[in-house]
């Protein structure tokens, strides 16, 4: 574990017993079991009996590797948020982590609100788990369904542009983004670490990014977390942020570092701000970020069949990958989602336990249901009628056409209106 020399002093406790740490890890482990049930279960989703085949989906599909990393950030925005009564929108860049993301929004209740169906019991569980990757339900990307989610991910490298659109003259709102490694390297994604060039800090919000260097993608090792970190901090320091470092895998010691840098961001954030807003100063800012390194999968298998998985590109996807056919990986999956200690995060009835509940922030103030993310108002719109543009076709084969055009001149008149 360590912060960077900049991130400044602890301020809380290394102690496990701290009730706001071991209420931040019990949500994290909850979310991170939710997301495992997501890629393999289809029934049995607290373990209430033990794992069979017919438990696990007939076809795994899913990215477990970046899901830990996205579900601890999202634990750690919930406690500053409520420390700090913060407006915060959550934007995550790795293409295939919704179901960290559906896990957040579900220990929220805000997917249950939304949709009755996937409510907060067993059932309600057991129909978030089935709907994952799955005919008819839901993909393993931050599609629309997403309670929260104003960036898809599912095209890579055009979360950190995303995060700071939404930031854009919205001076009260904090925009936290998680940036994948591999996404990193993309074009999209190199271009926009020059964000801090079109921030300002009187009328716009504010963007965290958070360079989450698990080390792989999905069949090799990254190019930024192979970087000598005094190249990587004056990379991201030559385009306008300031690094904090936070590294490690003893969950506890991540905890605290993640909190101590955490804070010193929003504090530095907060500093900016108030120069600007009540000072006038409008020179060169340069804003604070944070570098996270933890392990690809961490907290999952460490090795499968006698390969090493946990930090690793083999926890891309779905580590464990025959389940219904080997009896071996079925016991491992079985241990691996008892790691989480499930009869510690949920009630008999299956919602999640008051303490969990507890952590993240109420109503709106929820990032899965900001209203900056869902739209405050709603207007119906004026739109042309369909048949008025389309393209007749007389006899088959006859007509020449483009669908672009046609498209075209449908969308004109709909501005028009």
């Amino acid at each position: 574990m360590s912060t960077d020399t900049a991130a400044g002093t602890p301020a809380r406790s290394a102690n496990p017993e701290t009730p706001w740490l071991t209420r931040l890890d019990a949500w994290w482990r909850a979310a991170n079991y939710l997301s495992v049930g997501q890629i393999y279960l289809s029934d049995n989703p607290l373990l209430r009996e033990p794992l069979l085949p017919e438990h696990v989906k007939p076809r795994l599909l899913g990215h477990w590797g970046t899901v830990p990393g996205l579900t601890l950030t999202y634990a750690h925005l919930n406690r500053v948020i409520v420390d700090r009564d913060l407006s915060a929108l959550y934007v995550a860049g790795p293409g295939h982590g919704a179901a960290g993301l559906n896990a957040a929004a579900w220990l929220e209740g805000t997917y249950s609100e939304l949709y009755p169906e996937i409510s907060q019991d067993v059932a309600g569980m057991r129909a978030l788990f089935r709907q994952f990757s799955f005919p008819g339900g839901v993909p393993s990307h931050a599609s629309a369904h997403l309670p929260g989610s104003i960036h898809e991910g599912g095209e890579l490298g055009y979360s950190l542009a995303h995060a700071t659109g939404a930031a854009l003259d919205n001076p009260d709102l904090l925009v936290a983004c998680v940036v994948g490694d591999g996404e990193a390297e993309t074009g999209p994604l190199a271009a926009s670490w020059h964000a801090p060039a079109f921030l300002d800090p009187v009328n716009d919000g504010a963007v965290l990014p958070v360079l989450h260097l698990n080390g792989y993608k999905i069949a090799n090792p990254t190019v930024l977390s192979r970087l000598d970190h005094s190249d990587l901090r004056a990379m991201l320091s030559g385009h306008g942020w300031q690094p904090l470092v936070v590294s490690g895998s003893d969950p506890v010691e991540v905890h605290e570092a993640y909190a101590a840098a955490l804070d010193d961001c929003l504090d530095r954030i907060q500093q900016i701000q108030q120069d600007a807003r009540e000072g006038g100063h409008r020179g060169r800012v340069r804003w604070p970020m944070i570098v996270l390194r933890t392990p690809k999968g961490w907290t999952g298998p460490s090795t499968v069949d006698g390969k090493r998985v946990e930090g690793n590109w083999r926890a891309h996807q779905v580590p464990l990958t025959a389940v219904q056919e080997n009896p071996q990986h079925l016991v491992r999956l079985e241990e691996w989602m008892h790691s989480y200690r499930p009869e510690e995060l949920f009630t008999a009835t299956g919602a999640p336990e008051p303490g969990i509940a507890s952590l993240h922030p109420a109503g709106d103030a929820r990032m899965s249901a900001n209203p900056h993310a869902h739209g405050t108002t709603q207007h119906a719109l004026r739109l042309p009628a369909v048949v008025d543009h389309a393209v007749a076709v007389t006899k088959p084969g006859t007509e020449r056409a483009e669908a672009t055009r046609a498209l075209g001149r449908y969308l004109r008149d709909a501005v028009v209106l």
